[in-house]
């Protein structure tokens, strides 16, 4: 029988965003500080992409490019994957998978609420060995 555990039920809440205007250099400067690998990026207040720790390292050692001044925005490429807080998280590890991303955007409506991470399946993978599901 297939889970009924939802994304809302994992995910890191209220993540940190950041406009598609500011610089990598900040961008990479905020997941060092906070710890994070991921990046929600908006345009006001719509989502419009997301940024990898892996790309902004990607980009530092790309040879004459300045992070300093080349922006989230330059490289973000398409939109982000992107679920309710309501998504089955079997659903939503699926399409990771197929994907082959580390990550989906919890959304509701226009307002980004989430993150859910490689991080947060393995937490719904302990919690369904150890309680079975």
């Amino acid at each position: 029988m297939p889970s009924s555990r939802t994304i809302g039920a994992y995910m890191t809440p209220s993540p940190l965003t950041v406009p598609r205007d500011t610089p990598m250099a900040q961008a990479f400067k905020t997941m060092e500080e906070h710890g994070f690998r991921h990046l929600p990026v908006l345009d006001g207040e719509h989502l419009v992409g997301l940024v990898s720790e892996r790309e902004l390292r990607v980009v530092e050692n790309m040879r004459g490019i300045d992070s300093a001044y080349v922006t989230v925005g330059d490289f973000i490429l398409e939109a982000p994957y992107a679920v309710s807080p309501d998504t089955l998280a079997l659903e939503a590890v699926r399409v990771m998978r197929e994907r082959k991303i580390g990550s989906a955007v919890v959304v509701e409506g226009d307002k980004v609420v989430g993150l859910f991470t490689t991080t947060d399946a393995l937490r719904l993978l302990i919690d369904v060995l150890e309680q079975g599901d």
